[in-house]
């Protein structure tokens, strides 16, 4: 036990805390303006936290991820305008009870079953995280390899419909992982002579152009002036009664459930657990006929879900070295600057470190609900902010956080370079994920892979049972997604002739 012991003790050290309390405002400023994702601020922060001690860092980058999951409810309710894309199910029952004066109830029940869904994913970290590992411990190069393919797969395969465009950009992210010198050689590969690129391209300035610069332009280009909508000012009652609290036990279950479930799918990410954990709530409640119209219980199942995956994203995050979504994929780039090399190991070289992230999070949790529940009023007069201030604050962080890392005018240039390639993805709906997933892990897919065929040559690993098994997950994942929608597409069809059919015999005849 003297692994948990050292854990808590290091999560109790000052300075620790103190940056776990930034990393908490932060957070919830990022999720509470519409369009600055929890990845964007993320990829901001990580720029700045590198200078920091790893567990210091991290502790900014796990609560700036925990803060965002509460503050990107407020938006959603109040203005009918997700936070971030885990908030979308928070805008089927928020607004319309925000429209109906309910928005002070809307948003402390919100606050609460987010709480209960990020305590279940940290039980899920907890309970599961250690199997998990030592199950992966078992893993040869071959393994590996198809370990990492089976993650960028997953979030190639749920890229929204776009199949194609998310394996165009896994594809462009794997090739940016060809430049800088072999794994295995040590060979200069695609360097043109450009003495920065000798160690590969500069990771932190890539999720910085993809996710802050890009985002910030885009939102430049379709901004409106003078047609912003205008947030609910009117709260109305606060604190749920009893009664409520009470009717929201259901749903809650089922949706801290339902998230716990999905957060431990690869890329499967909190916008669609939380509509899974809405539609799972609808069907089993008594009052279907609410949901969509103002249902507190909609908003708490649906809310509780898309927060509870964030403990098993972490998980397979932190056991397996396979980014659970986004944020994890720009957290794992910040941990390997570190030195600390997320996947099994982690949890047999260092456990303590496993237990001060359970820890930060629950603090995280518990502080960021009693701010919620007592200071979310002010935090709501942020909303009526304009957007071209905010603008300028992201575009100023972006560019002081790049150059701080190596203090070099290199990596601001490819910053931009790859802010203008991150609004063509955005315009053009190619979805920047994949890519980053791309370039982090495929030096380790590189590296396995050849060392599997050095070993045993491509029998390796189809002869593994784990590889192929992982293997044909990944071709699952991509071949799913195209089928289901096709058949969705034939059955709208066929719903939509036998509809006709009798209107066209009525009007025959």
């Amino acid at each position: 036990m003297n692994h948990v012991t050292d854990g808590l003790l290091a999560v109790l050290d000052p300075t620790v805390l103190i940056w776990i309390v930034v990393g908490l405002l932060i957070g919830m400023l990022v999720g509470a303006f519409p369009g600055i994702t929890s990845t964007m601020g993320v990829a901001l922060a990580s720029g700045f936290t590198l200078t920091l001690e790893p567990l210091q860092g991290m502790a900014v980058l796990i609560t700036i991820y925990v803060g965002a999951t509460f503050g990107d409810r407020l938006p959603a309710i109040l203005l009918n305008t997700p936070g971030t894309p885990a908030s979308i199910s928070s805008t089927f029952d928020g607004y319309p009870l925000a429209k109906q004066g309910k928005a002070g109830l809307a948003l402390t029940s919100s606050a609460i079953g987010t709480a209960v869904g990020l305590l279940t994913g940290v039980a899920v970290l907890a309970i599961a995280g250690v199997p998990l590992a030592a199950l992966a411990l078992r893993f040869g190069p071959a393994e590996l390899f198809a370990l990492v393919v089976v993650g960028i797969t997953m979030m190639v395969g749920a890229s929204s419909g776009r199949l194609w465009k998310g394996l165009a950009s896994g594809v462009f992210g794997l090739l940016l992982a060809t430049v800088g010198r072999d794994p295995i050689t040590g060979d200069q590969r695609f360097t043109f002579g450009i003495n920065e690129l000798n160690s590969g391209i500069p990771f932190i300035p890539v999720i910085i152009g993809l996710f802050g610069l890009a985002e910030v332009m885009n939102q430049i280009i379709i901004h409106r002036s003078g047609k912003q909508p205008q947030p609910v000012t009117q709260l109305g009652e606060w604190w749920p009664s009893k009664a409520i609290m009470k009717r929201l036990r259901k749903p809650t279950a089922i949706g801290a459930a339902t998230g716990a479930a999905i957060g431990l799918v690869p890329a499967v990410g909190g916008d669609i657990a939380g509509i899974l954990g809405w539609e799972n709530a609808r069907k089993a409640s008594k009052n279907k006929e609410e949901f969509g119209k103002g249902s507190l219980e909609g908003l708490t199942a649906g809310d509780t879900s898309s927060a509870a995956t964030l403990g098993g994203s972490l998980t397979t995050t932190l056991a397996l070295g396979v980014p659970g979504d986004s944020v994890m994929a720009v957290m794992i780039g910040s941990m390997l600057v570190w030195g600390i090399t997320p996947g099994p190991a982690l949890f047999s070289e260092s456990p303590d470190l496993v237990t001060s992230i359970v820890t930060i999070m629950v603090i995280a949790t518990i502080v960021t609900l009693i701010l919620s529940l007592f200071r979310m009023r002010g935090v709501a007069k942020l909303l009526q902010l304009p957007k071209h201030y905010l603008w300028v604050i992201v575009v100023l962080f972006c560019l002081a956080g790049t150059f701080s890392v190596q203090s070099s005018i290199f990596d601001v240039v490819m910053m931009m370079v790859f802010a203008l390639v991150g609004l063509f993805m955005v315009r053009f709906g190619f979805p920047p994920g994949p890519a980053v997933l791309g370039l982090i892990l495929g030096p380790l897919a590189e590296s396995n892979l050849r060392r599997s065929l050095v070993i045993d040559g491509w029998s390796g690993i189809f002869t593994s049972p784990i590889a192929v098994t992982l293997l044909a997950i990944a071709v699952l994942a991509l071949v799913l997604p195209p089928v289901r929608q096709t058949l969705k597409k034939r059955k709208l069809l066929r719903t939509q002739s036998e509809n006709e059919a009798p209107a066209g015999e009525d009007i025959h005849a």
